[in-house]
Order: structure tokens, then C-alpha cells, then sequence
């Protein structure tokens, strides 16, 4: 068996990458199965680079907020502030401050400087403006998506005022109040002022969509984009709020399902401007359902991979990460019966496998799954092997 799976391994490059795959995805997502560890980001950026070379890649999408990230695509595309300043304000989840990222923005930011805007390289968050502990007001996107519609469309097709919206909106410390995560009487979500403003807001969707053919002449490609993501990201803000002050023993499950649907529209609308690498957790990259044990229990939802999957199929392609050891989290040696210990046994530091031939190298057994000491760091589960359509396995991540 060890034979047979070196035999299957080959070095982890773009070119690899794609002969395991049948064209050229739109989306190609590269999964992680812990966060905030360099070595992967490393990767990850060598794979970028690559695909940007030999691919014709232009995008790389990560899982940080799809609203802060317009900070860093201003940077990449057009120079605007400082790379301190994008990697402070652009990144949400603490991710700026990670060399891997900030490597990356630099990198994409000297890779434009001479390009023209057609070839130029993009930056995008696919995340919703939400946090694990609390979500985002939904002031900045609606407040944009109006100012954007107000400076071009008649003011009687407007469904309200920048005023209303702002009475109905009250204080952002409602919408962002932390306890509200834990106690949903704490939430503001379906208030009667939530409530009208989650009406107002379709409203304000249904006027951008109507307006299109006049708009297309009125803004710019970049701005009606731009509206868009306003559109997508109020709409599911004051949706998550909705079901944050929910009482049903669903809550959970619904929340993490809302979150997920937000990253698969914001991927669905990326791949309009052509392949984008996407980088995230191996959860909400994968076509199996994400599973997660939390304070009220064990949930499960389908992953914006597996959303976007169902929509593209061969277009979206899920290439997992699995690793050997992180020590200095108390991750060590993988069991040999486990995947990843099969894996660990070959020779060098780090391999990407076709799934169907990685499984046809295990001869059929279905390999123990592993468990992690550390909550952190989320094993490949060997029964979703076959939903794969890459397996990148790294030996070793070193003590940072």
C-alpha cells in the first residue's frame, strides 16, 4: 500500500493541481484545516502566483469580511493607502496580522503596478461582516447600497429616505451587542425597526436589479459591483440578525447555514470576473455537510462549497488540506491506521493526491479517523475522502 500511495503523490504546484482535474475551475478552493498558521499560508501564496502565471487566475478570495476587503482590493488595484494601513483596517478575524497575508498583499500590489486594469490582479473577502461572537451592523451596507442608488435612479422610485433609514437603524451598539450571541432576548433582529428595515431593503435590491440596463451606463463595472455586494450583504445581515433573536432549538443550525449561504453568493458573484483561487477552512470549502459541536449541541449545514458545487458543478473544484503534525499546539505523529498517518510515512515534507487515486491506492480500506487534542485543528475525515477532488497533505508545521 505505502507504494502505491507515493506512487499517487505528486509535488504541490498549479500544474499538479490541475491535471488532477478535468478543465479549468472557475473557482479552484484550496481548504484549510486550522487557521493562522504560515506554513499554509505559504502555500497557499506559491499556488496564487502560479495560477496568476500559468492559469490566467486573477482573483484569490479568502475567508475574511467581504466588506473590510474593498480596503485591501483598493490597495492591490490602485495604490490607495499604505500596507500597514490595508492589512490593519482590511482584514477582519485578526488575519492582518499574519506574515503569509501581508505577503500576499504586497505581493499583488507590486505584481499591478504596471498593469493595465484589464490584467490587473483582484483581492476579495467572501466572509459575511460577522464574527463567531456577534455580527456586524447592517448601517454601512445599506446606507451604501442607497447612496448608491440615490445618486442615479429618481428619487420617487427610492422606497425611503437616507433619514428613515437611519431612524430605523438606532444605534449600532444594538446590532453588534455581543450577549446577543449567547441570549437571543438580547438581539435586535426582529424588532419592529428590524423588521422594516429587512422590507426596505429588498426593496432597495429590486430597484438596483431593475435599473440595471439604465445603470450599466450610469456607473461603473467596479461600482455596480460594488452595489451589489451592498445588496448581498444587507440582505443577509438583517437575515442573520432575524434569526439570532430565534428561540428554536434550530437557532444554531441556522445561523451557520445563513453564514455559509453569504459566502457561497459572494463566490457565485466572483466567478462572473473570471477563475478565482478561494481560500478558507476545509469546512466551508467541502460538498459534505460541515458538522460542529457547540454550547447548544451538534449542528450541521451545508457549506458555501457545497452550495456553490450544486450550482457549478465541475466548475468548482475543493482541493483539502490535511497535516502530519503542529506541535506546538500538541498536535503530534498521526496513528499510522489514520490518513494522515499513511500520509506522514512518505518521504518528503509535503504532497497534493488526486482523491479518486488516493483512494484507489488504499486499496479500498477505510483508514481509522483521526482525532485532535486541540480544538483547533479539524482531521480529514477519511469518509469524505471521495467529496474531494485534491488532497494537499503538509508533514510538518514548525514551531513559529
Amino acid at each position: 500500500m505505502a507504494t502505491d500511495i507515493k506512487d499517487a503523490a505528486h509535488a504541490v504546484e498549479a500544474a499538479a493541481v490541475m491535471r488532477l482535474l478535468p478543465a479549468r475551475p472557475r473557482l479552484l478552493a484550496l481548504g484549510e484545516p486550522t487557521h493562522g498558521e504560515d506554513t499554509l499560508l505559504d502555500l497557499r501564496n506559491e499556488l496564487f502566483e502560479q495560477l496568476v502565471e500559468q492559469e490566467g487566475y486573477r482573483t484569490i478570495a479568502i475567508e475574511s469580511d467581504c466588506l473590510m476587503s474593498m480596503v485591501v482590493d483598493d490597495y492591490v488595484t490602485s495604490g490607495t493607502g499604505t500596507l500597514d494601513e490595508v492589512m490593519e483596517r482590511g482584514l477582519s478575524h485578526g488575519w492582518g496580522a499574519f506574515a503569509g497575508n501581508r505577503e500576499l498583499v504586497a505581493w499583488m500590489h507590486a505584481y499591478n503596478a504596471d498593469r493595465p486594469a484589464s490584467d490587473r490582479l483582484r483581492f476579495a473577502g467572501f466572509d459575511g461582516p460577522l464574527e463567531i461572537t456577534h455580527a456586524a451592523s447592517p448601517r454601512q451596507a445599506l446606507t451604501a447600497l442607497h447612496g448608491y442608488l440615490s445618486a442615479r435612479v429618481d428619487a420617487d422610485l427610492l422606497p425611503c429616505t437616507a433619514d428613515t433609514l437611519d431612524r430605523l437603524l438606532g444605534t449600532d451598539d444594538g446590532w453588534t451587542n455581543p450577549a446577543a450571541m449567547m441570549d437571543p432576548a438580547q438581539s435586535v433582529g426582529q424588532s419592529a425597526e428590524a423588521r422594516e428595515l429587512r422590507l426596505l431593503a429588498d426593496d432597495l435590491v429590486a430597484l438596483l436589479d431593475a435599473q440595471t440596463p439604465h445603470l450599466i451606463t450610469a456607473s461603473s463595472q467596479d461600482d455596480r459591483e460594488r452595489a451589489r455586494l451592498y445588496g448581498r450583504t444587507v440582505t443577509g445581515l438583517l437575515r442573520y440578525h432575524y434569526w439570532m433573536a430565534d428561540t428554536s432549538p434550530a437557532r444554531m443550525t441556522r445561523l451557520c447555514a445563513l453564514r455559509d449561504l453569504m459566502m457561497a453568493h459572494n463566490l457565485i458573484a466572483l466567478a462572473e470576473r473570471g477563475p478565482a483561487l478561494v481560500h478558507a477552512h476545509n469546512s466551508h470549502l467541502q460538498r459534505a455537510k460541515s458538522t460542529m459541536r457547540m454550547w447548544e449541541g451538534q449542528v450541521e449545514w451545508w457549506s458555501a462549497g457545497a452550495l456553490v458545487s450544486a450550482r457549478f458543478g465541475e466548475e468548482y473544484a475543493f482541493v483539502a488540506t490535511a497535516l502530519g503534525t503542529i506541535r506546538h499546539q500538541g498536535v503530534d505523529t498521526p496513528p499510522p491506521d489514520t490518513v494522515e498517518g499513511l500520509l506522514y510515512a512518505l518521504p518528503q515534507d509535503r504532497y497534493v493526491f488526486g482523491a479518486p487515486q488516493l483512494a484507489t491506492a488504499l486499496g479500498g480500506t477505510r483508514p481509522a479517523a483521526r482525532t485532535s487534542p486541540w480544538f483547533g485543528y479539524s482531521p480529514l475525515d477519511p469518509a469524505q475522502l471521495a467529496d474531494s477532488d485534491g488532497i494537499v497533505f503538509v508533514k510538518d508545521v514548525p514551531q513559529r
